[in-house]
């Protein structure tokens, strides 16, 4: 039986693993699903259509499956999906999704969210990420894997930020950011390859220089979006495979990305 704290109010239609504990004064609703191992602290409130998988860390005063902040939205049951091993720190707020788009937030494993950080309607997070103190995303946005979201940093609705992509503090982002790329300021600008991250994840010098060599055709030989896109074609038949691989990751993005690259 799961570990419930006599302050708790845990509705008895809700789904909980004999292993989760919840903690005082929190409150979890009739729709919500709690896989094993999961620690809810005190103070939290889950609520909405909220499927929470194994292994997650919930520190107090996080609001989570809340009606998302749109007023499109009349009561629909849309849905908010959490992965495995989820650190999820104070004051947080991820609202479920809308039926303007896939009906759900979503958010994978392994992901490091520090306090007060808003995660709005429809947004689709990867995992092994980390987002630092007061990062704010709105609605729609998608965010790939092994992103490092710095303090205070802000992201437009329907933004895409592929994967290993660092942003700098305070960065007020409103356009698409490929894969790799390092970028701070405000309005936000690229800065060169986020090469730190990928060295320590096991990139090979010739990966790392084969997307330096991808983000120079995007960003600094003065081709238009398309012309970068040709030359990166022919540059990936000059390379090994495994480095062609992740230049082909920065060329397929430009595919994708429906509000222009920050540049």
């Amino acid at each position: 039986m799961a570990k419930i704290h006599a302050t708790a109010i845990v509705d008895s239609k809700a789904e909980l693993h004999e292993s989760v504990e919840i903690g005082p004064y929190s409150v979890i609703g009739p729709h919500v699903s709690i896989g094993s191992g999961t620690v809810v602290g005190p103070h939290v409130v889950i609520e909405g259509h909220t499927t929470i998988g194994s292994d997650n860390k919930f520190f107090q005063f996080s609001s989570i499956g809340a009606a998302p902040q749109d007023k499109k939205w009349n009561g629909e049951p849309t849905r908010l999906t959490i992965g495995d091993r989820n650190t999820i720190r104070e004051f947080c707020t991820f609202n479920t999704g809308t039926v303007q788009d896939k009906g759900v937030t979503s958010l994978g494993n392994d992901n490091w969210i520090s306090a007060y950080v808003h995660l709005a309607h429809d947004c689709q997070v990867g995992s092994n990420t980390i987002f630092s103190n007061n990062a704010q995303i709105a609605g729609h946005v998608e965010i790939g894997d092994w992103v490092i979201m710095s303090g205070f940093a802000n992201v437009h609705q329907f933004c895409k930020i592929g994967a290993h992509a660092f942003v700098g503090m305070s960065t007020s982002l409103t356009q698409d950011v490929p894969p790799f790329v390092l970028l701070n300021g405000n309005p936000a600008a690229a800065h060169g390859v986020n090469i730190e991250g990928l060295k320590r994840r096991g990139f090979t010098r010739e990966q790392i220089n084969g997307i330096r060599a991808a983000y120079k055709i995007i960003y600094r030989s003065g081709l238009t979006l398309e012309e970068a896109k040709e030359a990166l074609i022919a540059e990936e038949a000059s390379v090994p495979a495994e480095v062609a691989l992740h230049m082909r990751a920065m060329r397929e993005f430009l595919d994708t990305a429906s509000r222009g690259i920050v540049r």
